[in-house]
Protein backbone atom coordinates (compact mmCIF):
# COMPACT_ATOMS: atom_id res chain seq x y z
CA UNK A 1 0.00 0.00 0.00
CA UNK A 2 0.85 3.33 -1.24
CA UNK A 3 0.61 6.59 0.99
CA UNK A 4 2.23 9.60 0.12
CA UNK A 5 2.61 12.47 2.62
CA UNK A 6 3.41 15.56 0.19
CA UNK A 7 5.10 18.78 2.21
CA UNK A 8 3.20 21.31 -0.07
CA UNK A 9 3.20 24.92 -0.10
CA UNK A 10 4.82 25.89 -3.66
CA UNK A 11 3.57 26.18 -7.20
CA UNK A 12 5.33 22.87 -7.82
CA UNK A 13 3.86 21.03 -4.61
CA UNK A 14 0.29 21.85 -6.34
CA UNK A 15 1.74 20.27 -10.24
CA UNK A 16 2.40 17.09 -7.84
CA UNK A 17 -0.61 17.10 -5.90
CA UNK A 18 -2.33 17.05 -9.56
CA UNK A 19 -0.16 14.16 -10.71
CA UNK A 20 -0.82 12.41 -7.56
CA UNK A 21 -4.57 12.40 -7.96
CA UNK A 22 -5.14 11.75 -11.42
CA UNK A 23 -2.83 8.22 -10.68
CA UNK A 24 -5.17 8.43 -8.33
CA UNK A 25 -2.17 7.36 -5.52
CA UNK A 26 -3.84 7.68 -1.54
CA UNK A 27 -2.00 11.31 -0.84
CA UNK A 28 -1.67 14.12 1.74
CA UNK A 29 -1.02 17.22 0.89
CA UNK A 30 0.49 19.04 4.23
CA UNK A 31 0.44 23.01 4.40
CA UNK A 32 1.99 25.09 7.20
CA UNK A 33 -0.70 27.19 7.60
CA UNK A 34 1.14 30.33 7.06
CA UNK A 35 -1.16 31.67 4.33
CA UNK A 36 -4.66 32.43 4.96
CA UNK A 37 -6.44 31.75 1.54
CA UNK A 38 -4.40 28.53 0.29
CA UNK A 39 -4.80 26.89 -3.25
CA UNK A 40 -7.78 24.28 -3.32
CA UNK A 41 -6.03 20.82 -3.79
CA UNK A 42 -7.45 17.37 -5.25
CA UNK A 43 -5.86 15.42 -2.38
CA UNK A 44 -6.53 15.49 1.92
CA UNK A 45 -5.51 18.43 3.25
CA UNK A 46 -4.37 19.12 6.43
CA UNK A 47 -2.68 22.71 8.40
CA UNK A 48 -0.44 23.14 10.78
CA UNK A 49 2.71 22.06 11.86
CA UNK A 50 3.80 18.69 13.44
CA UNK A 51 5.53 19.51 16.55
CA UNK A 52 8.89 19.07 15.17
CA UNK A 53 11.01 15.75 14.25
CA UNK A 54 9.54 13.93 16.89
CA UNK A 55 6.13 14.60 15.99
CA UNK A 56 6.64 13.99 12.63
CA UNK A 57 7.97 10.74 13.29
CA UNK A 58 4.82 9.72 15.38
CA UNK A 59 2.40 10.93 12.56
CA UNK A 60 4.32 9.02 9.74
CA UNK A 61 3.98 5.89 11.53
CA UNK A 62 0.44 6.65 13.17
CA UNK A 63 -0.97 7.42 9.34
CA UNK A 64 0.91 4.67 7.86
CA UNK A 65 3.01 6.99 5.42
CA UNK A 66 5.05 4.61 2.91
CA UNK A 67 6.47 7.77 1.02
CA UNK A 68 7.10 11.31 1.69
CA UNK A 69 7.79 13.99 -1.05
CA UNK A 70 9.19 17.21 -0.08
CA UNK A 71 7.95 20.03 -2.19
CA UNK A 72 8.17 22.58 0.55
CA UNK A 73 10.02 26.32 -0.61
CA UNK A 74 13.31 26.21 -0.70
CA UNK A 75 14.10 28.48 2.29
CA UNK A 76 11.87 26.42 4.74
CA UNK A 77 14.58 25.15 5.74
CA UNK A 78 13.66 23.59 9.27
CA UNK A 79 10.80 21.45 7.75
CA UNK A 80 12.81 20.24 5.06
CA UNK A 81 15.43 19.17 8.26
CA UNK A 82 13.17 17.41 10.18
CA UNK A 83 11.70 15.67 7.06
CA UNK A 84 14.92 14.26 6.45
CA UNK A 85 15.44 13.66 10.20
CA UNK A 86 11.09 11.79 11.23
CA UNK A 87 11.96 10.08 7.47
CA UNK A 88 15.07 8.34 8.68
CA UNK A 89 13.70 7.21 12.13
CA UNK A 90 10.33 6.34 10.28
CA UNK A 91 12.27 4.35 7.99
CA UNK A 92 10.14 6.19 5.24
CA UNK A 93 11.49 6.68 1.91
CA UNK A 94 11.91 10.64 1.02
CA UNK A 95 12.60 13.00 -1.86
CA UNK A 96 12.77 16.71 -2.28
CA UNK A 97 10.96 18.27 -5.76
CA UNK A 98 13.44 21.11 -5.23
CA UNK A 99 13.62 23.79 -8.01
CA UNK A 100 16.90 24.35 -9.35
CA UNK A 101 18.25 28.17 -7.66
CA UNK A 102 18.64 30.70 -9.88
CA UNK A 103 21.92 31.33 -11.69
CA UNK A 104 23.10 34.85 -12.92
CA UNK A 105 23.11 35.96 -16.78
CA UNK A 106 24.66 37.97 -18.81
CA UNK A 107 23.64 41.71 -17.99
CA UNK A 108 22.42 40.51 -13.89
CA UNK A 109 23.72 42.93 -11.69
CA UNK A 110 23.57 40.53 -8.78
CA UNK A 111 25.15 40.45 -4.91
CA UNK A 112 24.83 37.03 -3.25
CA UNK A 113 24.74 37.48 0.50
CA UNK A 114 23.97 34.59 2.96
CA UNK A 115 21.16 36.08 4.83
CA UNK A 116 18.43 38.30 5.85
CA UNK A 117 20.71 40.08 7.74
CA UNK A 118 23.53 40.92 5.22
CA UNK A 119 20.95 41.44 2.66
CA UNK A 120 19.83 44.42 4.85
CA UNK A 121 23.61 45.78 5.04
CA UNK A 122 23.71 45.59 1.98
CA UNK A 123 21.65 48.29 1.00
CA UNK A 124 22.81 51.62 0.41
CA UNK A 125 23.49 54.02 3.61
CA UNK A 126 21.14 56.39 1.31
CA UNK A 127 17.61 56.54 0.99
CA UNK A 128 16.79 54.13 -1.32
CA UNK A 129 13.10 52.55 -2.91
CA UNK A 130 13.98 48.94 -2.16
CA UNK A 131 11.20 46.26 -3.75
CA UNK A 132 11.49 43.58 -0.61
CA UNK A 133 10.60 39.98 -2.69
CA UNK A 134 11.18 38.09 0.22
CA UNK A 135 7.50 37.54 2.13
CA UNK A 136 6.65 38.43 5.87
CA UNK A 137 8.38 36.52 8.00
CA UNK A 138 11.79 37.97 7.32
CA UNK A 139 10.40 41.95 7.27
CA UNK A 140 11.65 42.89 10.92
CA UNK A 141 15.71 42.38 9.76
CA UNK A 142 15.03 46.01 7.45
CA UNK A 143 13.42 47.60 10.67
CA UNK A 144 17.21 48.49 11.29
CA UNK A 145 17.28 50.00 7.62
CA UNK A 146 14.31 52.79 8.32
CA UNK A 147 15.92 55.65 5.63
CA UNK A 148 14.63 53.16 2.51
CA UNK A 149 11.02 52.98 1.20
CA UNK A 150 10.17 49.47 0.98
CA UNK A 151 7.61 48.10 -2.23
CA UNK A 152 6.23 44.39 -0.71
CA UNK A 153 4.63 41.65 -2.55
CA UNK A 154 2.17 39.68 -0.13
CA UNK A 155 0.05 36.72 -0.70
CA UNK A 156 -1.84 37.59 2.23
CA UNK A 157 -2.81 41.76 3.34
CA UNK A 158 -0.23 42.32 6.96
CA UNK A 159 -2.77 42.02 9.44
CA UNK A 160 -0.09 44.13 12.01
CA UNK A 161 1.72 47.46 11.03
CA UNK A 162 4.62 46.88 8.99
CA UNK A 163 7.87 46.99 10.87
CA UNK A 164 9.08 49.75 8.59
CA UNK A 165 7.48 53.28 8.66
CA UNK A 166 7.88 53.74 4.97
CA UNK A 167 6.37 50.40 3.61
CA UNK A 168 3.15 49.50 1.02
CA UNK A 169 2.31 46.64 0.48
CA UNK A 170 0.64 45.09 -2.95
CA UNK A 171 -1.27 42.12 -2.45
CA UNK A 172 -0.28 39.55 -5.15
CA UNK A 173 -0.29 35.78 -5.46
CA UNK A 174 2.23 34.64 -8.62
CA UNK A 175 3.14 33.51 -10.92
CA UNK A 176 4.26 36.90 -12.17
CA UNK A 177 4.97 38.02 -15.75
CA UNK A 178 7.75 40.27 -17.11
CA UNK A 179 5.22 42.96 -18.30
CA UNK A 180 3.41 43.06 -14.91
CA UNK A 181 6.57 43.24 -12.90
CA UNK A 182 8.45 45.97 -15.25
CA UNK A 183 5.55 48.65 -14.63
CA UNK A 184 5.45 47.51 -10.75
CA UNK A 185 8.83 48.31 -10.31
CA UNK A 186 8.97 51.45 -12.97
CA UNK A 187 5.53 52.89 -10.84
CA UNK A 188 7.39 52.79 -7.83
CA UNK A 189 10.10 54.18 -8.99
CA UNK A 190 12.70 50.94 -7.37
CA UNK A 191 16.34 51.54 -7.15
CA UNK A 192 17.10 48.27 -5.31
CA UNK A 193 15.71 44.69 -5.27
CA UNK A 194 16.23 42.09 -2.34
CA UNK A 195 14.94 38.77 -3.33
CA UNK A 196 15.52 35.23 -2.17
CA UNK A 197 17.28 32.70 -4.48
CA UNK A 198 13.79 30.48 -4.51
CA UNK A 199 14.24 29.00 -8.18
CA UNK A 200 11.31 28.26 -10.52
CA UNK A 201 9.69 30.29 -13.21
CA UNK A 202 6.96 32.11 -10.76
CA UNK A 203 8.82 34.24 -9.35
CA UNK A 204 12.08 35.15 -11.76
CA UNK A 205 9.67 38.16 -13.27
CA UNK A 206 11.32 40.31 -11.12
CA UNK A 207 14.71 39.71 -12.03
CA UNK A 208 13.91 39.58 -16.04
CA UNK A 209 12.94 43.44 -15.56
CA UNK A 210 15.61 44.36 -12.96
CA UNK A 211 18.17 43.35 -16.04
CA UNK A 212 16.32 45.34 -18.32
CA UNK A 213 16.18 48.37 -15.73
CA UNK A 214 19.86 47.66 -15.13
CA UNK A 215 19.10 47.82 -11.67
CA UNK A 216 20.84 46.22 -8.57
CA UNK A 217 19.89 42.67 -6.96
CA UNK A 218 20.58 41.51 -3.92
CA UNK A 219 19.92 38.33 -3.49
CA UNK A 220 19.78 35.79 -0.58
CA UNK A 221 21.55 32.25 -0.94
CA UNK A 222 19.13 29.28 0.43
CA UNK A 223 19.93 27.80 3.81
CA UNK A 224 22.14 24.72 3.92
CA UNK A 225 20.29 21.13 4.04
CA UNK A 226 21.11 17.47 4.95
CA UNK A 227 21.74 15.70 1.91
CA UNK A 228 18.67 13.81 0.18
CA UNK A 229 17.30 12.58 -2.62
CA UNK A 230 16.22 15.46 -5.17
CA UNK A 231 13.90 15.52 -8.19
CA UNK A 232 13.59 18.52 -10.36
CA UNK A 233 10.53 17.66 -12.29
CA UNK A 234 6.93 16.41 -10.99
CA UNK A 235 7.64 13.65 -13.75
CA UNK A 236 11.37 12.83 -11.99
CA UNK A 237 9.47 12.22 -8.61
CA UNK A 238 6.84 10.18 -10.35
CA UNK A 239 9.41 7.71 -11.46
CA UNK A 240 11.12 7.73 -7.87
CA UNK A 241 8.14 6.57 -6.22
CA UNK A 242 6.92 3.82 -9.42
CA UNK A 243 10.56 2.78 -8.52
CA UNK A 244 9.91 1.97 -4.73
CA UNK A 245 6.97 0.92 -5.45
CA UNK A 246 7.58 -2.23 -7.68
CA UNK A 247 10.59 -2.62 -5.78
CA UNK A 248 7.64 -3.04 -2.67
CA UNK A 249 9.70 -0.26 -1.16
Amino acid sequence: MIRVLLLGGTTEASQMARALAEAGIDAVFSYAGRTATPITQPLQLRVGGFGGVAGLTDYLVREKISHVIDATHPFAAQMSRNAVDACALAHVPLIALERAPWRAEPGDNWQSVADVASAAAALPDAPARVFLAIGKQLLPAFAERPQHHYLLRLIDPPTHGLPMPDAVAVIARGPFTFEDDLALIKAHRITHIVAKNAGGMGARAKLDAARALNLPVILIDRPALPERHIARTVADAMKWLDHLALRGV
